[in-house]
Formats: structure tokens, sequence, C-alpha cells
């Protein structure tokens, strides 16, 4: 079961002595890893519940590295990617990076270079998956809350007083005291600051 959490990286390169060398360095540093040659393959692979990142080639037969990002993303697959390439030019790295990489590297790959990028990466997909636990633990503390109650923390969290929330909903102020104070805890919030944020992680403000 301790396996489930070490992080994968995955490498898609079709040079196929590239992705040996890689993969080689990468088992130096204690690190699991998968390989393919198309990313085609990689999208038949599924995701593991431990932090991920995707060394990507540029130049692939069939679709290449910056579509294949853009593919990833339509898809909803969240996970970081490290580009390297042989011949890249600064449009297609500004490119790569404005959509969401994590760096851009050229051929021969450094060390280092190549393994504080991988750090990095592994350490942005773990924020972002305790942030998205976080968010699902909120969801369901926010769905144990009464239709009223999902009232009262909207106007609650958008600034509103008791006494104007129990006019809004054309109740008593001791009834809306008795809501807040339930809804409080069952969304174990500890003071208003800390509902407003929560509030933020849920998307309960209406944009504007």
């Amino acid at each position: 079961m301790e396996s489930a959490n070490i992080p994968t990286v995955f490498v898609i390169d079709d040079d196929e002595d590239i992705r040996a060398s890689i993969r080689g360095l990468l088992k130096s540093a204690g690190l699991r890893s998968e390989g393919f040659e198309r990313a085609e393959q990689f999208l038949q692979t599924k995701l593991s519940d431990s932090p991920s990142c995707l060394i990507l080639d540029v130049s692939l037969p069939g679709i290449n590295g910056l579509e294949f990002q853009q593919q990833l993303t339509k898809a909803g697959r969240q996970i970081p990617i490290i580009f390297v390439t042989g011949h890249g030019d600064i449009p297609m790295s500004v490119k790569a990076m404005k959509s969401g990489a994590v760096e851009f590297l050229t051929k021969p790959l450094k060390r280092n270079v190549l393994l504080d990028a991988i750090q990095q990466a592994l350490a942005r997909d773990s924020i972002r998956r305790q942030e998205q636990a976080d968010i699902a633990l909120l969801k369901e503390r926010y769905d144990t809350l009464s239709r009223r109650q999902h009232q009262v923390m909207a106007l609650v969290v958008s600034g509103q007083l008791n006494k104007q929330i129990a006019s809004e909903l054309g109740t008593t102020l001791v009834t809306v005291k008795l809501h807040r104070a339930q809804m409080m805890r069952k969304m174990q919030a500890r003071s208003l600051a800390e509902l407003v944020r929560m509030a933020e992680k849920l998307r309960l403000f209406a944009s504007t």
C-alpha cells in the first residue's frame, strides 16, 4: 500500500535512448517512472492517486507536445508538464509556459536542472491534490446544510448582519441566530473570516 504514495514521473519521448536515459536518471534519484513513445499511449494510462508529473518531448510523431498539452487541459487531466526539446525557440517556450508548463528544457538535459524541475512539478501536483481534497471535504460539509442554512450562509458571507438576514428571509432574529449557529457547526468554521474563506473555495460568491 505504501507504493501508492510514491510519486510517478511519466516520460513521453519517441527517442528510445533518451527515454531510457531519463528513466535511468529518475531511478537513480529514487523516483518511479513510466515511459511512452507516443502521446496517445499516455492517454490510455490511469493516473495514480499519488503526486505525478509529465516529461514531454515537444516534437512527437502524430500530435506534438504543445498540442497534447492543450488536449490534456480540455480533457481535464491535470498534471504538471516539463517540456524537453532538441530545437526549441522562445515563442514556443513562452506558449508552453503561458499554458501552465513547469519548465521548458533543451537537450542535452542537465541532470540537476531536470531533477530540480521534477521536484518543483511534483510539489505543485501535491499541493493541487491537497487543495482538491480540502474542497471535497468542504463540499461534503456544505451538502449537510439545510436549504435555509444555505441561505443564511450566503447572506452571512456577503456581510449582512443577523438583523438584516432576518428581514431578508422574513423570519425572526432568534431563528436566524439558531440557523447560523447550526451552519457554523456543520461547516466547522471557527470564525466569520474562516467561513468566508470556505465560501471562496466553494466558489459561492457571484462572479463580477
